[in-house]
């Protein structure tokens, strides 16, 4: 074999090399995830015997009491299983909004953020939200941003968005918990002024990252004050009032 030959041939092993390192290392990384608490959200399920989950094309669920006055399509938290926000989805169907929790690869939304182009603007149903938490938050923002004639708004849970939407008609609704310690307060107000001027926020006092849904404790969140059941269901009424007020001026 030529020296040339060789020199390609070793070029070629060691690009394959740090390939499969990687690989090798973004499977670990995405292997290590936190896991629904099962018991828990099948106990909230339970107790909200007016609302239906149905699973869709794509491992989405989609959960709806039959009314279906709005939809709202939910981007999970980073390397969180997205059925740990079964109860926030039932939570708002019940209130009468027709829900679709994505199941993103490997639990990250930035491996498909367009994955509401297959819900949004179908079942005949007019208005539309997107809705996210954490990183799941920012990508929503990231395909709200693109499909402004799509959406009504966007919702953001412990969330910000580093796309700018501040020229846009959307309505947005940021909330988050007094006692969050994994949202990155610097980088969320740095932030505000990429959201329309007259954006809604709210605190939930006692309330923490992890709060939005069913998955335990998160590494790096504060204590939280309040039961996760009182985060979620405050959160859901925060979300019914927004998308109901035809004008930001008639929020309660």
């Amino acid at each position: 074999m030529s020296k040339t030959k060789k020199r390609v041939l070793i070029a070629i092993i060691s690009i394959l090399a740090v390939v499969v390192l990687l690989a090798s290392a973004f499977f670990i990384y995405a292997g290590v995830y936190y896991h629904t608490d099962k018991e828990a959200v099948n106990a909230y399920l339970a107790s909200k015997p007016s609302v239906t989950e149905t699973k869709l094309d794509g491992d989405y669920l989609a959960y709806s009491n039959g009314e279906n006055k709005a939809g709202i399509v939910f981007y999970p938290g980073a390397k969180v299983e997205y059925t740990a926000y079964s109860p926030l989805m039932c939570a708002l169907a019940e209130k009468g909004f027709y829900c679709v929790l994505v199941k993103m690869p490997f639990n990250l939304a930035f491996l498909k953020p367009n994955a509401a182009n297959s819900v949004v603007g179908s079942l005949g149903i007019e208005h539309w939200y997107i809705a996210g938490h954490s990183l799941g938050g920012s990508f929503a923002a990231q395909y709200a941003a693109k499909n402004t004639e799509k959406l009504d708004g966007l919702i953001l849970l412990g969330s910000y968005s580093a796309t700018d939407l501040s020229s846009t008609n959307l309505k947005v609704l940021s909330v988050y918990g007094s006692e969050d310690k994994v949202l990155n307060k610097k980088n969320y107000d740095k932030n505000k002024s990429k959201l329309p001027s007259d954006f809604l926020e709210f605190v939930i006092d006692g309330g923490c990252h992890s709060g939005f849904g069913m998955y335990g404790a998160q590494k790096g969140d504060g204590t939280p004050t309040i039961p996760t059941v009182e985060q979620i269901e405050l959160t859901a009424n925060y979300i019914s009032n927004f998308a109901d007020s035809a004008d930001f001026a008639d929020f309660v």
